[in-house]
């Protein structure tokens, strides 16, 4: 996606469970401690509304932030890049 990088895999066996896990990362790439810190926050907030109706327990999700897109890119237009990246990792391609 253009705004950040969406990972996934689903948890097996003993581990799976009813959760859904998420993480974040902003490398240095992204620039300095404010750029990175308010970049984690749009992914959080981004993962706050979205995940919980879209995302399938027991999966682990782990947002990356792309330089300067994560940032500057319209929340709208980064809310559209998570649900069409989860479409495309469960399989509804379209």
């Amino acid at each position: 996606m253009s705004g950040f990088l969406l990972q996934a895999r689903p948890r097996d066996g003993e581990e799976a469970g009813q959760l859904i896990r998420v993480g974040f990362t902003c490398s240095k790439k992204l620039g300095n401690a404010v750029m990175r810190n308010r970049a984690k926050r749009r992914l959080r907030a981004l993962a706050r509304e979205i995940l919980p109706t879209a995302a399938r327990p027991g999966w682990d999700y782990v947002l990356v932030g792309r330089p300067k897109a994560t940032v500057e890119r319209g929340f709208a237009d980064l809310r559209q890049d998570l649900l069409h990246a989860l479409d495309r990792i469960h399989g509804k391609r379209g």
